[in-house]
C-alpha cells in the first residue's frame, strides 16, 4: 500500500471521478425532480467542501541542508503555536537556575563543613598552611596503606 501520493495518482483520481460523474450526471434525467434537486444540493455542498478542503493551510516540513523545520502555515492560532513552542524553552531555562541554585547551595554547605572541621580541629589552622605538615600528612598516609 503507498503512503504518499503522486501527480500521477492524482490525475488517475480524477479521471476516475469525472467518469463517475459523468454516468451520474446521465442518469439523473431519469429520476424525480425532488431527488434531482437534492442531489444537485448535496454535489454543490461536495465541491464547496472539495474546494475549501485544497485552499486550507496545512503544515508542511520546510529543509535546509541537515536541519528541518515544521511550518505550521498562516491563519488562525499562530500567536498560540509560536507561544506553545516557547514553552519547553522557558521549561529548560528554569531547570537550567533550579539546577545551579542547588549545586551553589550544595557547594556552599561542602566548604561550610570543611571550615567547621578545620576550626574544630585539633590542630590550629595555621598548620594547614605550614609545608612541612603536608609532608607528614603524605608520609602518614604511606604508612597506613602498607
Amino acid at each position: 500500500m503507498k503512503h504518499s501520493t503522486s501527480a500521477q495518482d492524482f490525475s488517475v483520481q480524477d479521471r476516475f471521478g469525472r467518469t463517475v460523474a459523468a454516468r451520474l450526471s446521465e442518469s439523473t434525467a431519469t429520476l424525480p425532480y425532488d431527488i434531482s434537486e437534492r442531489l444537485r444540493a448535496a454535489r454543490m455542498q461536495a465541491l464547496g467542501k472539495h474546494r475549501v478542503a485544497q485552499t486550507a493551510p496545512a503544515a508542511h516540513v520546510l529543509t535546509n541542508g541537515g536541519a528541518a523545520t515544521l511550518n505550521f502555515g498562516e491563519g488562525e492560532g499562530r500567536l498560540w503555536h509560536r507561544l506553545a513552542a516557547l514553552v519547553p524553552l522557558l521549561l529548560l531555562i528554569a531547570g537550567l537556575i533550579a539546577v545551579n541554585m542547588l549545586n551553589d547551595d550544595f557547594r556552599a554547605k561542602e566548604l561550610a563543613d570543611i571550615d567547621s572541621a578545620i576550626l574544630t580541629d585539633d590542630l590550629p589552622p595555621a598548620a594547614y598552611t605550614d609545608a612541612g605538615f603536608l609532608q607528614f600528612l603524605q608520609s602518614r598516609r604511606e604508612q597506613q596503606d602498607q
